[in-house]
């Protein structure tokens, strides 16, 4: 039966088939091959650091198995003291998937995801991750482009490591 992990007030709102996982704690559940996979909770912070209470409980993901390469969602983090954390304990990282495009609202006057050259810096933080931003257009909250991203990650020296997708493409890492 599919399960939606998520963050302990989510599911407290939603349906059974939703479980709660805290920071640093883990599940695993079984693959269609009968072997594992390991769903890590990761924190994030939406936000700068000290507006948690503003903007609401995040979670990231590190998910791992045997055979698979380990993949880092980074949920809406907008903390690259967050993604230090994730290298440390759980590294090295395959592939980074980044909440990029700087979201910006009115309620919390701060950023509440990456920007270009935080995803930029995030990626050397990572070590050889390859990089594939998500949730970073399509949003009018987003106050960044796909076009800034690529222009970070020129700058930095790292569009060997990008993978920009449109919605619904694929690619093999």
């Amino acid at each position: 039966m599919p399960v939606v992990i998520t963050t302990r007030t989510a599911a407290q709102r939603l349906d059974a088939s939703t479980a709660a996982l805290d920071p640093w704690h883990h599940v695993t559940l079984k693959r269609p091959d009968n072997r594992q996979l390991t769903v890590h909770g990761i924190p994030a912070v939406h936000g700068p650091e000290g507006t948690e209470e503003s903007s609401g409980p995040v979670i990231g993901f590190v998910l791992a198995g045997d055979d698979l390469p380990v993949i880092y969602v980074s949920g809406d983090n907008a903390s690259l003291r967050v993604v230090e954390e994730v290298a440390d304990n759980l590294g090295p990282v395959d592939v980074a998937m980044l909440h990029a495009g700087r979201a910006r609202t009115g309620r919390l006057d701060a950023y509440l995801t990456l920007g270009a050259r935080k995803a930029a810096h995030a990626a050397q933080i990572l070590g050889d991750a390859v990089v594939v931003p998500i949730h970073a257009d399509g949003w009018a909250h987003l106050t960044e482009t796909k076009q800034d991203i690529v222009a970070a990650f020129e700058e930095a020296g790292l569009t060997h490591r990008l993978r920009l997708l449109e919605p619904g493409e694929s690619t093999e890492l």
